[in-house]
């Protein structure tokens, strides 16, 4: 049952209010006994369902949400709209039946924020299907000559810029890859901005725009674009609420057996990134941090076996299978 979203506001608040009347008649009509959900946001209408009804509540992908928005400057911790998911978060928390986390650090988290000591605590990372992300669409020949990208060194991206994500860092991370690698070097983009918007940030950073390869693909086109890369970028902005966020893309990417260039301190990702050496993990956002990076990447590449050892981490942290395992857990509950 798809619905328009809004930002949060008095259209946001009657969107809500006929939001929850039509699940309401759903779960009554239906006999649903629990209700799933998936992040904060949400959560906060399965909430009030689930105390209207009296049916349990689930909450899946479980994160910080309030802090996060004004850590990335959305919003203020003054604003009606933080305070409020701030409070629903709590009550969520006290509510469910079962919590499903990106991270063994939201236990912690919620301890320290909430006062709360979660029992039915479960850690499920975001999972990839391996079998979607393999290694038979890895350097796609066909593709690679209809790019122009044979012979050539490839960074991919996946995502936006700006909101969670790094601007113009990441630009200047790339004018550095630039000009190490020459004309050998092009950065592949994956993304729904604009040219007009892509043209602006190369500019700000010095780079030319023949360098930039830029697809807006349907999400079964992905692990083929994704797949001609040497290399990804993860530039998730490195504030405190990220290090119990679950970025998909690292898990597509490790699939995909890319090494990964990250921020520091996000999910779990970049102490497995540093500690199993299948990528850099950024300390810092600046120059001599991009260079030292490029000139790891570049070692990394030359190591043989490098892809199956980096799937072999995917297949640890992000199978579908540990995903299976943590349903099967719950429901097998009889909630």
């Amino acid at each position: 049952m798809p619905f328009a979203y809004k930002p949060f506001g008095a259209f946001a608040f009657a969107l809500w209010i006929g939001i929850s009347v039509k699940l309401s008649s759903l779960i009554i009509r239906r006999k649903i006994s629990v209700i799933h959900c998936w992040c904060t946001p949400p959560g906060a209408i399965g909430y009030f369902l689930s105390v209207l009804l009296n049916r349990k509540l689930i909450l899946d992908s479980y994160e910080p949400h309030a802090e996060a928005m004004v850590e990335n400057g959305t919003w203020t911790k003054s604003s009606i709209a933080f305070r409020l998911l701030f409070w629903l978060e709590k009550k969520q928390t006290v509510r469910a039946s079962f919590i499903i986390s990106a991270t063994e650090g939201m236990r912690e988290y919620a301890s320290r924020k909430y006062s709360l000591d979660i029992k039915n605590f479960i850690v499920k990372p975001a999972c990839v299907d391996m079998k979607l992300f393999s290694e038979d669409v890895v350097k796609d020949q066909i593709l690679r000559h209809q790019l122009a990208l044979e012979d050539k060194i490839i960074c991919v991206y996946a995502g936006k810029f700006g909101g969670i994500y790094l601007e113009d860092e990441i630009f200047d991370f790339i004018k550095v890859a630039s000009n190490h690698w020459g004309n050998a070097f092009r950065f592949l983009v994956l993304t729904n901005h604009s040219t007009n918007e892509m043209a602006a940030y190369c500019k700000r950073a010095g780079v030319a725009l023949d360098c930039i390869v830029m697809k807006f693909v349907p999400h079964n086109e992905v692990p083929r674009y994704m797949g001609l890369a040497d290399f990804a970028l993860t530039p998730v902005k490195p504030i405190p609420t990220k290090r119990y966020c679950t970025p998909i893309k690292d898990g597509e990417y490790w699939a995909l057996g890319l090494p990964v260039v990250i921020s520091a301190n996000i999910s779990d990702d970049s102490d497995i990134i540093e500690t199993n050496h299948i990528g850099v993990v950024l300390k810092t956002l600046d120059l001599e941090e991009y260079q030292s990076a490029v000139l790891k990447i570049d070692e990394l590449r030359m190591q043989p076996e490098l892809r199956d050892r980096i799937r072999n981490i995917a297949r640890k942290y992000r199978s579908f299978e540990i995903a299976e395992d943590v349903y099967k857990k719950i429901y097998s509950n009889k909630l």
